[in-house]
Protein backbone atom coordinates (compact mmCIF):
# COMPACT_ATOMS: atom_id res chain seq x y z
CA UNK A 1 0.00 0.00 0.00
CA UNK A 2 1.27 3.37 -1.06
CA UNK A 3 2.16 5.85 1.85
CA UNK A 4 0.35 8.93 1.71
CA UNK A 5 0.59 11.48 4.85
CA UNK A 6 -2.89 13.78 3.53
CA UNK A 7 -6.55 12.80 4.07
CA UNK A 8 -7.70 12.75 1.05
CA UNK A 9 -11.52 13.70 -0.13
CA UNK A 10 -13.69 12.55 -3.58
CA UNK A 11 -16.60 15.71 -3.90
CA UNK A 12 -18.88 14.75 -7.02
CA UNK A 13 -20.34 17.87 -8.95
CA UNK A 14 -17.65 20.00 -7.46
CA UNK A 15 -17.08 22.63 -10.02
CA UNK A 16 -19.47 24.92 -8.97
CA UNK A 17 -21.93 25.57 -6.69
CA UNK A 18 -22.52 23.33 -3.22
CA UNK A 19 -19.95 21.23 -4.07
CA UNK A 20 -17.21 24.04 -5.69
CA UNK A 21 -17.60 25.47 -1.61
CA UNK A 22 -17.44 22.22 -0.43
CA UNK A 23 -14.04 21.43 -2.11
CA UNK A 24 -12.80 24.71 -1.25
CA UNK A 25 -13.62 23.79 2.70
CA UNK A 26 -12.17 20.84 2.45
CA UNK A 27 -8.75 21.45 1.02
CA UNK A 28 -9.05 24.78 3.63
CA UNK A 29 -8.90 21.97 6.67
CA UNK A 30 -5.84 20.52 5.01
CA UNK A 31 -7.28 17.62 2.79
CA UNK A 32 -6.21 17.18 -0.54
CA UNK A 33 -9.34 16.79 -3.07
CA UNK A 34 -10.77 15.09 -5.88
CA UNK A 35 -13.59 16.61 -7.63
CA UNK A 36 -16.14 15.21 -10.71
CA UNK A 37 -18.04 17.09 -12.95
CA UNK A 38 -20.39 16.07 -15.71
CA UNK A 39 -19.81 18.77 -18.52
CA UNK A 40 -18.11 21.98 -17.06
CA UNK A 41 -14.54 21.03 -17.65
CA UNK A 42 -13.11 24.41 -17.51
CA UNK A 43 -15.13 25.05 -13.87
CA UNK A 44 -13.78 22.06 -12.91
CA UNK A 45 -9.85 22.90 -13.30
CA UNK A 46 -10.31 26.47 -11.79
CA UNK A 47 -11.37 24.59 -8.75
CA UNK A 48 -8.58 22.58 -9.35
CA UNK A 49 -5.97 25.69 -9.70
CA UNK A 50 -7.74 27.48 -6.78
CA UNK A 51 -6.68 24.46 -4.59
CA UNK A 52 -3.45 24.09 -5.87
CA UNK A 53 -3.25 27.64 -4.46
CA UNK A 54 -3.81 26.94 -1.40
CA UNK A 55 -1.23 24.12 -1.34
CA UNK A 56 -3.30 21.59 -0.83
CA UNK A 57 -3.01 18.84 -4.31
CA UNK A 58 -6.75 18.54 -6.39
CA UNK A 59 -7.32 16.64 -9.21
CA UNK A 60 -10.84 16.61 -11.31
CA UNK A 61 -12.55 14.21 -13.41
CA UNK A 62 -15.45 13.58 -15.75
CA UNK A 63 -18.55 11.72 -14.27
CA UNK A 64 -21.80 11.39 -14.65
CA UNK A 65 -23.44 9.72 -11.94
CA UNK A 66 -26.96 9.23 -13.24
CA UNK A 67 -25.04 6.80 -15.95
CA UNK A 68 -24.56 4.07 -13.69
CA UNK A 69 -23.03 1.46 -16.29
CA UNK A 70 -20.05 4.51 -15.72
CA UNK A 71 -18.60 3.61 -12.70
CA UNK A 72 -16.67 0.63 -13.46
CA UNK A 73 -14.36 3.11 -16.06
CA UNK A 74 -14.41 5.68 -13.36
CA UNK A 75 -13.02 3.70 -10.29
CA UNK A 76 -10.28 2.53 -12.86
CA UNK A 77 -9.34 6.67 -14.00
CA UNK A 78 -9.57 7.30 -9.77
CA UNK A 79 -7.15 4.61 -8.84
CA UNK A 80 -4.54 5.99 -11.81
CA UNK A 81 -5.21 9.97 -10.36
CA UNK A 82 -4.42 8.44 -6.84
CA UNK A 83 -1.72 6.96 -7.63
CA UNK A 84 0.16 10.06 -10.51
CA UNK A 85 -1.16 13.07 -8.57
CA UNK A 86 -1.64 11.83 -4.98
CA UNK A 87 0.98 9.09 -4.12
CA UNK A 88 -2.05 7.08 -2.89
CA UNK A 89 -3.87 3.55 -3.38
CA UNK A 90 -7.42 4.91 -1.19
CA UNK A 91 -8.87 8.01 -0.38
CA UNK A 92 -10.84 8.89 3.15
CA UNK A 93 -14.05 10.67 2.40
CA UNK A 94 -16.63 10.78 -0.14
CA UNK A 95 -18.98 13.30 -0.52
CA UNK A 96 -21.72 12.66 -2.55
CA UNK A 97 -22.98 16.18 -3.98
CA UNK A 98 -23.70 15.65 -7.49
CA UNK A 99 -27.49 16.98 -8.51
CA UNK A 100 -29.51 18.19 -10.95
CA UNK A 101 -33.26 20.02 -9.75
CA UNK A 102 -36.26 18.62 -10.88
CA UNK A 103 -39.64 20.22 -10.58
CA UNK A 104 -43.39 18.58 -11.68
CA UNK A 105 -46.75 18.25 -10.36
CA UNK A 106 -47.45 15.16 -9.08
CA UNK A 107 -50.21 14.86 -11.80
CA UNK A 108 -47.81 16.35 -14.75
CA UNK A 109 -44.31 14.04 -13.76
CA UNK A 110 -43.45 11.34 -16.09
CA UNK A 111 -41.64 8.08 -15.43
CA UNK A 112 -38.92 9.45 -17.94
CA UNK A 113 -38.38 12.54 -15.37
CA UNK A 114 -38.69 10.03 -12.49
CA UNK A 115 -36.25 7.86 -13.47
CA UNK A 116 -33.71 10.37 -14.77
CA UNK A 117 -33.91 12.29 -10.86
CA UNK A 118 -34.11 8.23 -9.87
CA UNK A 119 -30.17 7.44 -11.68
CA UNK A 120 -29.13 11.28 -10.50
CA UNK A 121 -30.14 11.03 -6.97
CA UNK A 122 -30.50 7.61 -5.30
CA UNK A 123 -29.44 4.97 -7.38
CA UNK A 124 -26.58 6.51 -8.49
CA UNK A 125 -25.38 7.42 -4.78
CA UNK A 126 -26.32 3.67 -3.71
CA UNK A 127 -24.10 2.35 -6.45
CA UNK A 128 -21.37 4.85 -6.90
CA UNK A 129 -20.72 4.62 -2.86
CA UNK A 130 -20.89 0.67 -3.10
CA UNK A 131 -18.44 0.45 -6.26
CA UNK A 132 -15.61 2.96 -4.09
CA UNK A 133 -15.76 1.57 -0.69
CA UNK A 134 -12.99 -0.99 -1.38
CA UNK A 135 -10.77 2.06 -2.07
CA UNK A 136 -11.66 4.16 1.11
CA UNK A 137 -9.76 4.12 3.86
CA UNK A 138 -11.39 2.50 7.72
CA UNK A 139 -11.80 5.54 9.53
CA UNK A 140 -12.93 7.85 6.39
CA UNK A 141 -16.69 8.83 6.51
CA UNK A 142 -19.51 9.45 4.04
CA UNK A 143 -21.24 12.57 3.60
CA UNK A 144 -24.47 12.29 1.23
CA UNK A 145 -26.38 15.64 0.31
CA UNK A 146 -30.14 15.77 0.50
CA UNK A 147 -32.45 18.43 1.16
CA UNK A 148 -34.51 20.83 3.54
CA UNK A 149 -37.40 18.89 1.01
CA UNK A 150 -37.48 15.92 3.04
CA UNK A 151 -39.11 17.76 5.75
CA UNK A 152 -41.33 20.55 4.19
CA UNK A 153 -43.19 19.62 1.34
CA UNK A 154 -43.33 22.21 -1.52
CA UNK A 155 -45.48 21.51 -4.23
CA UNK A 156 -43.72 19.82 -7.39
CA UNK A 157 -40.74 18.56 -5.31
CA UNK A 158 -42.54 15.13 -4.82
CA UNK A 159 -39.96 13.04 -7.06
CA UNK A 160 -36.89 14.96 -5.91
CA UNK A 161 -37.81 15.11 -2.38
CA UNK A 162 -38.34 11.07 -2.36
CA UNK A 163 -35.29 10.32 -3.58
CA UNK A 164 -33.42 12.28 -0.94
CA UNK A 165 -35.59 10.48 1.28
CA UNK A 166 -34.11 7.12 0.39
CA UNK A 167 -30.59 8.49 0.43
CA UNK A 168 -31.23 9.38 4.48
CA UNK A 169 -32.52 6.48 4.54
CA UNK A 170 -29.23 4.75 3.23
CA UNK A 171 -27.23 6.65 4.85
CA UNK A 172 -28.32 5.47 8.41
CA UNK A 173 -27.94 1.85 6.82
CA UNK A 174 -24.03 2.87 5.79
CA UNK A 175 -23.35 3.93 9.40
CA UNK A 176 -24.60 0.46 10.65
CA UNK A 177 -22.49 -1.96 8.03
CA UNK A 178 -19.58 0.31 7.72
CA UNK A 179 -19.52 0.70 11.85
CA UNK A 180 -16.80 -1.91 11.85
CA UNK A 181 -14.13 0.17 8.97
CA UNK A 182 -15.00 2.94 11.34
CA UNK A 183 -16.77 5.02 8.69
CA UNK A 184 -18.83 7.22 9.50
CA UNK A 185 -21.53 8.13 7.32
CA UNK A 186 -23.98 11.35 7.61
CA UNK A 187 -26.42 13.61 5.90
CA UNK A 188 -25.99 17.37 5.35
CA UNK A 189 -29.77 19.16 4.31
CA UNK A 190 -29.25 22.67 2.97
CA UNK A 191 -32.05 24.67 2.88
CA UNK A 192 -33.37 26.84 0.49
CA UNK A 193 -29.44 27.88 -1.55
CA UNK A 194 -29.05 30.53 -4.12
CA UNK A 195 -26.69 29.09 -6.74
CA UNK A 196 -27.57 27.80 -10.17
CA UNK A 197 -29.02 24.78 -9.45
CA UNK A 198 -32.49 24.11 -11.13
CA UNK A 199 -31.42 26.86 -13.36
CA UNK A 200 -31.09 29.17 -11.02
CA UNK A 201 -35.15 28.46 -9.53
CA UNK A 202 -34.45 29.81 -6.26
CA UNK A 203 -31.55 32.67 -7.30
CA UNK A 204 -33.79 34.43 -10.28
CA UNK A 205 -36.88 34.42 -8.52
CA UNK A 206 -37.22 37.67 -6.04
CA UNK A 207 -40.99 37.15 -4.98
CA UNK A 208 -39.67 32.74 -4.07
CA UNK A 209 -36.43 34.86 -2.13
CA UNK A 210 -38.80 36.89 0.27
CA UNK A 211 -41.49 33.87 0.80
CA UNK A 212 -38.17 32.13 1.61
CA UNK A 213 -36.70 34.70 4.04
CA UNK A 214 -40.19 34.89 5.67
CA UNK A 215 -39.95 31.89 6.80
CA UNK A 216 -36.78 31.23 7.45
CA UNK A 217 -35.69 32.30 11.49
CA UNK A 218 -32.46 33.84 9.96
CA UNK A 219 -34.47 35.87 7.29
CA UNK A 220 -32.38 35.14 4.40
CA UNK A 221 -32.18 32.50 1.83
CA UNK A 222 -29.33 30.63 1.89
CA UNK A 223 -25.69 30.94 -0.53
CA UNK A 224 -23.21 28.28 -1.02
CA UNK A 225 -20.77 29.22 1.51
CA UNK A 226 -22.77 28.96 4.03
CA UNK A 227 -22.56 24.80 3.18
CA UNK A 228 -19.60 23.42 2.66
CA UNK A 229 -18.28 24.58 6.36
CA UNK A 230 -20.61 22.08 7.25
CA UNK A 231 -19.76 19.23 4.98
CA UNK A 232 -15.65 20.02 5.86
CA UNK A 233 -16.04 19.65 9.68
CA UNK A 234 -17.85 16.31 9.05
CA UNK A 235 -14.61 14.83 7.30
CA UNK A 236 -12.73 16.37 10.31
CA UNK A 237 -11.32 14.27 13.28
CA UNK A 238 -13.77 17.20 15.23
CA UNK A 239 -16.40 15.23 13.60
CA UNK A 240 -15.16 11.58 14.84
CA UNK A 241 -18.24 11.29 17.00
CA UNK A 242 -20.69 12.24 14.72
CA UNK A 243 -22.49 9.26 12.92
CA UNK A 244 -26.11 8.33 11.49
CA UNK A 245 -27.23 11.92 11.66
CA UNK A 246 -29.44 14.23 9.17
CA UNK A 247 -27.72 18.23 9.85
CA UNK A 248 -30.13 20.21 7.82
CA UNK A 249 -28.54 23.41 7.37
CA UNK A 250 -30.95 26.24 6.41
CA UNK A 251 -30.78 28.95 8.77
CA UNK A 252 -34.19 27.91 10.75
CA UNK A 253 -36.68 27.23 7.86
CA UNK A 254 -40.14 26.64 8.87
CA UNK A 255 -38.88 25.75 12.33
Amino acid sequence: MMENKNKIALVTGGSRGLGKDMALRLAGKGLDVIITYNNRAADAEHVVDQIGASGRKAAALQLNTGVIPSFGNFVDRLKDTLAEHFGADRFDFLVNNAGQGGYSPIHEATEAFFDELLNVHFKGVYFLTQKLLPLMNDGGGIVNVSSGLTRVSVPGSSAYAAMKSAVETFTRYLAKELGSRGIRANVVAPGAIMTDFGNGHLRNDESLQKMVSSVTALGRPGVAEDIGGVVAFLCTDEARWVNAQRIEVSGGMMV
